[in-house]
């Protein structure tokens, strides 16, 4: 009787000329018929998109912050000579530019451009008289260095350095541990010049710092340019970092300096940052198995509740054909059924990867310090619409067409074979 019941709404449906929502109804009410299997299989789906929904979300908050971080690091674009990019120089800013003033007001005509900050980087050694150590150095201009980055250095003591600093210097908190150095210390830096000569200049730290990754910190120290090129006996840069009003107009703003520039060579944050491509393409590689998998043990579970259901309604399917009803449209039916228990899934894992992701920012937990460095970071999944969208549209399909497939041998094979099944 509740087969000939079924059959009978089934038949009411397919007289509605295939309109959708009849045939959804149907499927709905064929998806109740067996409570818990169904509840399981939604389950189980719904944590399964989470999951996704939560690795995908993590990834993409990782790259967004690496490249903020990048960017903020280096400039969104980076221009020197080229030379500078693939030769090693002899002596100090052997490839270094020159007239940066003029240089510098070139760059800042550009509507996308909103600072352009001059770096020097060179190495040399840096004592206090009982010892000396290797350094890597940076010349900045301090002013326009913190106010375009915002504070990308942790002082730890003293305070950052100033426009009218000179031969100060900022120490990182192992170069200054190593030294036993402190606000206040003097110190002696020892570089080579532009010409190949030895000099030093005696300086003061006015601060001690930490960037996060402890061997950085043994080496790391900032100067002003001032102090940098005096020491250096030169007037170059080593290149100058473009910052841009957002982050979408690298491309295009690297394509117009570039022809602007035809004798400098304008590189992007990317190359500029291996580490954040190293990461991302290590984590494309884990998270897309990572989803690989959940998508398929997903899809099997749906697949297998659907096998289940059309074998205990083989006689249905029988009767069905029987009364005239073409195969195509039962298949149309258990492709729909699929498709409501794996769409019911898919937006409850929707949902809960939302309410993590907001709890996440509620109630922060922090991940313990990734390989070679010191410091923590919270963890935060993004929120992509493109991913959810694509996330959820990949199981609606997959969820289909797999009952779809289990449904036709069933429904081609013979009325009589049908109707005998036990």
């Amino acid at each position: 009787m509740n087969v000939m019941n079924h059959v009978v709404n089934l038949m009411n449906a397919l007289r509605t000329h295939n309109a959708f929502l009849p045939w959804l109804k149907f499927a709905l009410l064929n998806t109740l018929r067996n409570r818990r299997r169904s509840g399981v299989t939604v389950a189980i789906a719904a944590l399964g998109t989470a999951a996704i929904l939560l690795a995908g979300g993590f990834a993409l908050y990782t790259y967004q912050g690496l490249a903020q971080s990048s960017a903020r690091s280096t400039g969104h674009l980076v221009i020197a000579k080229p030379e500078q990019f693939t030769k090693d120089e002899d002596v100090p800013l052997q490839h270094g530019l020159a007239d940066v003033a003029a240089l510098k007001a070139r760059l800042l005509a550009d509507d996308a451009v909103r600072q352009v900050l001059p770096k020097i980087e060179f190495t040399g050694l840096v004592g206090n008289g009982d010892k000396t150590t290797v350094m890597m150095a940076a010349g900045i201009d301090p002013d326009a260095e913190f106010a375009v980055k915002g504070p990308f250095l942790r002082v730890l003591a003293g305070r950052v350095l100033t426009g009218g600093d000179t031969l100060q210097v900022m120490l990182g908190e192992g170069l200054a541990r190593s030294l036993k150095a402190a606000p206040g210390t003097g110190l002696t830096l020892m570089a080579s010049t532009t010409e190949g000569a030895l000099n030093a200049l005696d300086v003061t730290v006015v601060g001690v710092f930490a960037t996060g990754m402890a061997e950085i910190d043994k080496r790391l120290v900032y100067t002003d340019l001032a102090t940098a090129q005096k020491l250096l006996v030169t007037e170059r840069v080593t290149s100058l970092g473009v910052f841009l009003d957002r982050m979408e107009a690298t491309a295009p703003a690297q394509a117009r300096l570039a022809a602007t520039l035809p004798a400098l060579q304008v590189q992007t944050w990317l190359e500029q940052a291996p580490f954040y491509r190293s990461v991302k393409d290590l984590y494309d590689r884990i998270f897309g198995a990572l989803g690989l998998i959940i998508g398929v043990i997903v899809i099997f579970v749906v697949t297998n509740a659907m096998a289940m259901a059309i074998i205990e309604r083989t006689r249905e399917v029988g009767t069905l054909r029987a009364l005239g009803t073409l195969p195509g449209q039962l298949v149309r039916s258990f492709a729909l059924e699929g498709l409501v228990l794996g769409g019911a899934g898919a937006l409850l894992g929707a949902l809960l990867a939302l309410a993590v992701a907001a709890a996440l920012l509620v109630f922060p937990v922090e991940m313990p310090p990734p390989p070679g460095r010191n410091v923590g970071y919270p963890l935060q999944v993004a929120l992509d619409p493109a991913l959810y969208a694509g996330t959820l549209a990949a199981m609606l399909l997959l969820a289909a067409l797999a009952s779809a497939a289990v449904a036709r041998r069933t429904v081609n094979q013979p009325v009589v074979t049908a109707l005998a099944h036990v």
